[in-house]
C-alpha cells in the first residue's frame, strides 16, 4: 500500500483573464486528498470551491503552482477520479443504463462491457429500477443518483462531486449526499465534496474551508 497522495496541490491557483479585468479564482494553494479521506469543502457561492475541485479532477490546469495526482495512473476519467456535477448531466436520448455505460465506451469499451458494468454499478446502489428509464422519466433526485452510479462504474479511486445537491430538496439532497458515501465505501475511494450546505458537510468527516478564493489554514477539521 502506497502513503502518496492521490492528488496534492503545491501553490496551485486559478486566474481567469488578466490586468485590470484578471479573477482570481482560487489563490496559490497546498492540499492533497489521501486514500479513504472524506472532505466536505465548504464555503460561500462564489468562494472558489468549484475551481478547485476542477483542478482537483484535472479539468482545469492552474495558471500558477502545480496539480499532481502521485498515486493514480493516467488517463484519469473514466477511471481513477470520477467527477459528478451539479446540474443535468444524462443525455435525453439514452436510457440511465446507456448514461451510466457511456463514458466507458468513449474510453474504448464495448458496448456490451460498459453496460454489463454500468448495470453493476446500478445494482450496487440499489438503483436497478431505473436502468431502462429515459432522463425525462427521472426526478431531479433520481437523476443525481444515476449520476453518482456513472461515477461509480469506472472503479474510482477518488469520487469529486461539485455542489451535488445544489438543486435539489433537503430530503433528496440527502439521500444523494448518503449514496454517495455509498458508492465511494463500495469503490474503496476517497471522497470530496464541495457544497454550501452545512447539512450535507455533516455528512463528511473533514472540512476544508474556501473564503474569497483562499483555502483556510486549518483545513483538516474532524466531528
Amino acid at each position: 500500500m502506497t502513503d502518496l497522495p492521490l492528488v496534492r496541490c503545491s501553490a496551485a491557483g486559478r486566474t481567469y483573464g488578466g490586468g485590470a479585468s484578471a479573477t482570481v479564482a482560487v489563490q496559490p494553494t497546498d492540499c492533497e486528498v489521501c486514500a479513504g479521506a472524506r472532505i466536505a469543502l465548504v464555503g460561500p457561492s462564489g468562494s472558489g470551491k468549484s475551481t478547485l475541485l476542477h483542478l482537483l479532477a484535472g479539468l482545469e490546469t492552474p495558471t500558477v503552482g502545480q496539480v499532481t495526482w502521485p498515486a493514480l495512473p493516467e488517463p484519469l476519467r473514466p477511471g481513477p477520479v470520477a467527477v459528478v456535477f451539479q446540474g443535468p448531466s444524462l443525455l435525453p436520448p439514452l436510457t440511465v443504463v446507456e448514461n451510466v455505460g457511456l463514458p466507458l465506451v468513449l474510453a474504448g469499451c464495448t458496448q456490451e462491457e460498459a453496460h454489463d458494468r454500468a448495470r453493476r454499478s446500478l445494482s450496487a446502489l440499489a438503483l436497478d429500477a431505473l436502468a431502462d428509464k429515459l432522463p425525462e422519466e427521472l426526478s431531479g433526485g433520481q437523476a443525481q443518483r444515476a449520476a453518482v452510479a456513472r461515477a461509480l462504474t469506472g472503479e474510482p479511486r477518488l469520487i469529486l462531486a461539485d455542489e451535488p445537491t445544489g438543486q435539489l430538496d433537503a430530503a433528496s439532497g440527502g439521500t444523494v449526499a448518503a449514496l454517495l458515501l455509498a458508492a465511494a465505501d463500495y469503490a474503496g475511494a476517497a471522497l470530496v465534496v464541495a457544497t454550501h450546505d452545512p447539512l450535507i458537510a455533516g455528512y463528511l468527516t473533514e472540512r476544508w474551508e474556501m473564503h474569497s478564493g483562499r483555502l483556510a489554514a486549518e483545513a483538516t477539521w474532524s466531528r
